[in-house]
């Protein structure tokens, strides 16, 4: 196993890094927010079906499935800064595209940005690697939290920053606020300016290594990868159909839709606070059992009624689990590989969890329709269960040290 080569041998040199990438997670995951905010309420009027409407954010999650990979080939090969200042200028053209897809009134146009978002927000994943790789191991879970936290200035920043420019464009309403959030990403790719690269150049294109077979055989690989496809499918699937169901089947605002979907959003985000200690107190297999219990919850709560409290309460319960669920994969997976076999890994682990991800997303606009809001959310109760016998079951192997 490779090791990596931290630049000028010297890890705190690289903690720098742990502010600018938080602060890029909070200008830069505005995007698919965006999309997942508006997608369905625009696609309702755009798309030529109203079970169309949530294409766009399907479309996101495919464009992320398809880009891990490339992804991060491209940034082994330009190392991690400038791979993701190229991620942030095609979250720009995104905004673009869609702010002009409103003007034309082209759902086709739309997806198409949509699904660029998604492209773009491969790129932003991969900051949880880079904090990682900026510290000690022991100190990854809570880097990793360091940086999903930036998520949570996202949530407060970018959707109202949309909403205050909705109106930019008098007739043509939303459009506005998709040329913000396409600022928002030039801010972005401003801060990676100053990123340090965490690893030489010989490091990072070193051939050798485990090959894709070996390192798909290995139960640390596949376990971190459920749980992300297991966070990732559960909490999109959901989140997706809420604002489709909130709008169509219960007939709630649009600011009670906002409200609870940035609430939600807060949920993911909030508890990173603490995650990465409790991952270091108790290890990743135990939070990967919460995190799915947390899940688990959120569905039942749709037994109960479909008023806002109800919506928001379960929405709430969805992101806190995913984060737990989430963070721990992710930990188990940034501890484990170092050299060749990192980027491998991670390039692995991203297709496997967007690709999922992708794939029940694109049912999420069908089911609450043609099933119904408690029937959609019930519906994910085998792959929990599944999650949690999987942890409880795995032996994680001993970490290996990255540096």
């Amino acid at each position: 196993m490779q090791a990596t080569q931290p630049i000028n041998g010297s890890r705190p040199k690289l903690m720098s890094n742990i502010p600018i990438l938080v602060l890029a997670q909070v200008l830069t995951g505005s995007g698919l927010t965006a999309v997942v905010l508006f997608g369905g309420m625009l696609s309702t009027d755009l798309a030529p079906d109203p079970s169309w409407a949530t294409t766009p954010v399907s479309l996101a999650v495919v464009g992320m499935a398809l880009s891990t990979v490339p992804a991060s080939l491209l940034m082994r090969i330009t190392g991690r800064r400038r791979g993701l200042i190229a991620g942030a200028g095609i979250g720009i053209a995104a905004s673009l595209l869609c702010a002009y897809a409103i003007v034309e009134s082209s759902f086709l146009l739309f997806c198409a940005g949509s699904m660029l978002f998604g492209a773009s927000t491969a790129f932003t994943m991969q900051y949880r690697f880079v904090a990682a790789e900026s510290v000690a191991p022991e100190h990854a879970s809570q880097a990793i939290s360091y940086v999903l936290l930036g998520g949570l200035g996202s949530a407060l920043i970018g959707p109202q920053a949309a909403m205050a420019a909705r109106a930019w464009l008098a007739e043509h309403e939303y459009a506005g606020s998709f040329m913000v959030v396409g600022l928002l990403y030039t801010l972005g790719a401003m801060v990676l300016c100053k990123l340090r690269p965490t690893e030489s150049t010989a490091a990072s294109t070193a051939s050798g290594g485990s090959t894709i077979r070996e390192l798909v055989r290995e139960p640390m690989l596949r376990t971190a990868a459920l749980s992300g496809a297991v966070a990732f499918g559960v909490m999109s699937f959901i989140m997706t159909a809420a604002p489709v169901s909130m709008h169509l089947n219960h007939h709630h605002s649009v600011e009670a839709i906002t409200w609870t979907i940035q609430s939600h959003i807060l949920a993911m985000y909030l508890p990173s606070l603490f995650t990465g200690a409790l991952i270091a107190g108790v290890g990743e297999r135990a939070m990967m059992i919460v995190g799915s219990l947390l899940l688990a919850a959120s569905a039942v709560v749709s037994l109960f009624g479909h008023d806002v409290p109800h919506y928001w309460v379960g929405l709430v319960l969805l992101g806190g689990g995913w984060n737990f669920l989430f963070t721990a994969g992710t930990a188990l997976l940034a501890t484990h590989y170092a050299g060749a076999d990192r980027h491998r890994a991670q390039g692995i682990n991203d297709l496997v969890v967007f690709t999922s991800q992708a794939c029940v997303s694109f049912l999420a606009g069908i089911a609450v329709i043609k099933l119904g809001w408690q029937w959609t959310n019930l519906s994910v109760l085998p792959l929990l269960a599944l999650m949690v016998w999987t942890a409880s079951r795995e032996t994680a192997r001993p970490v290996r040290a990255v540096a």
